[in-house]
């Protein structure tokens, strides 16, 4: 493995010396922001369109707007780090504290965990945000303001009780939309891409939706085409920033994402004994941190949680069986889902982690028959699945870097369904069901548990009658 250190001659030459935070900026007339970053002099600009977004009129909106513009171009940086790993980072005018350094080094450390583990790189001795001096935090409001660092500050905004909710196409995001509805919270959801499928769920459910575009520089396609480092980032924390800076925009106070407990589940641990996790930035770990930096550094009125994080994988595909409505239309498939647009012809591959995981999940609450109109395949009669559903269950080597649900869960409905008359039979059901892990599995875990951690706002969890 190679390891990579701070301020170290470059090892290898597509290592950069310098990855630097050039400048960000917003244009309320177009709705356009520009967040840009130099590499050894090298400038790439992303761009992100807010459509149809008011510029706030409250000077402490507009303030608070500009604090998230700038947590989003930290977190989108991961994007750019990643391809040039340089021996120094430079974050520019922005002059970060203790907690927004600590925050970073934990995003782009383990954020990146999969994207090193996969380039055979070590990264734990180069990723240094360094703070600033001063570390001075302060709840103002633009009448009062005290001064002090650049992220000294952050503001109170007033904004409705009401949620943007982020879409992704799949059952989670659906069954947290419709949970909101049931509790009676104003709800709008949004997605960042250009996802034809995820345009006809959020239709399937009668809402209109906001689309938020992302366009990446052209230049990084460029750097990746010459053989720079690519893999796996963590997109949820940097969809998580576009949305924060949706809210403050559009005026929603709470910021909603589907994440369940098992994201925060190891995909494996590395030959050190280090957790690698594919759903670093949907984990409670990440959440967390998070939540922190808005309420220190953005505004203490804004709230961001995962209303689904008390839930199981399987608790939430229980509620989802009952949705018949999206069955024709959702998709968890993520080859659905890429920059450059889908990469299949129909909603499912039926060849991936995802789609093995969702046949897995929703199996305990559909007949066979159900389940074949959903995926048209009967993944769970199929030879070949074999030990991609052993790798679901803990019975390979780890399990699949995909955002697939606990060991635990998978070999607790694999037990269902070597007793269900209806799945018993299958070819991948008959397979696993000797095997001392699946026999000695669990129960399925069927209602959410709000005793765990999580960061669902009080008033929200009295309107779910969670308390």
């Amino acid at each position: 493995m190679l390891v990579l250190k701070k301020n170290e001659i470059c090892v290898k030459n597509k290592q950069a010396n310098c990855f630097a935070f050039s400048e960000y900026a917003y244009d309320p007339a177009t709705g356009e922001a520009r967040l840009s970053y130099d590499i050894d002099g090298r400038v790439l600009h992303e761009k992100i369109t807010f459509p149809w977004a008011p510029w706030p009129v409250d000077a402490s909106r507009q303030a608070a707007f500009f604090r998230a513009l700038e947590l989003l171009h930290l977190v989108a940086g991961i994007s750019y780090y990643k391809a040039c790993l340089a021996a120094r980072i430079d974050t520019g005018e922005s002059k970060i504290d203790g907690v927004m350094s600590g925050f970073l080094n934990e995003l782009y450390l383990k954020g990146l965990g999969e994207f090193a583990h996969v380039n055979q790189l070590d990264l734990t001795e180069l990723i240094d945000f360094e703070p600033a001096a001063e570390e001075v935090v302060e709840v103002a409001d633009l009448s009062n303001e005290t001064g002090g660092s650049q992220f000294s500050i952050s503001y109170q905004v007033d904004l409705p009780a009401r949620a943007l909710v982020a879409m992704g196409g799949g059952k989670d995001s659906l069954v947290c939309l419709q949970t909101l509805r049931d509790a009676g919270v104003e709800v709008q959801p949004v997605c960042v891409g250009g996802s034809s499928l995820i345009g006809d769920t959020v239709k399937a459910a009668g809402l209109p939706l906001i689309r938020i575009r992302r366009e990446l520089s052209p230049e990084l396609t460029g750097m990746n085409a010459s053989g720079a480092w690519n893999g796996h980032v963590p997109v949820t924390a940097i969809n998580s920033a576009i949305l924060l800076c949706a809210g403050l925009l559009y005026g929603y106070r709470y910021i909603v994402f589907a994440n369940e407990s098992s994201a925060s589940e190891a995909t494996l641990k590395d030959s050190q004994g280090r957790e690698v996790n594919h759903q670093y930035s949907k984990s409670l770990e990440f959440e967390q941190g998070f939540v922190t930096v808005v309420n220190q550094h953005v505004s203490p009125d804004i709230e961001y949680f995962s209303l689904l994080r008390p839930f199981s994988e399987v608790a939430i595909t229980r509620q989802f069986s009952d949705m018949t409505e999206f069955h024709e239309v959702f998709s968890s498939c993520n080859r659905n889902f890429h920059q450059d647009g889908s990469h299949i012809k129909t909603r499912w591959c039926k060849d991936c982690p995802k789609c093995r995981f969702a046949a897995l999940a929703l199996a305990p609450f559909l007949s066979p028959q159900e389940l074949l109109v959903i995926q048209a395949a009967d993944l769970l009669d199929e030879e070949k699945q074999l030990q991609g559903f052993k790798a679901l269950c803990g019975l390979g080597e780890h399990k699949p870097f995909e955002c697939v649900g606990s060991i635990s869960e998978s070999r607790a409905a694999m037990k269902f369904l070597t007793g269900d008359p209806g799945w018993q039979g299958k070819y991948v059901v008959r397979e696993l069901a000797g095997f001392a892990e699946i026999q000695q599995a669990g129960e399925l875990e069927l209602k959410p548990d709000f005793k765990t951690p999580h960061c669902i706002p009080a008033e929200v969890l009295v309107r779910l009658n969670a308390v």
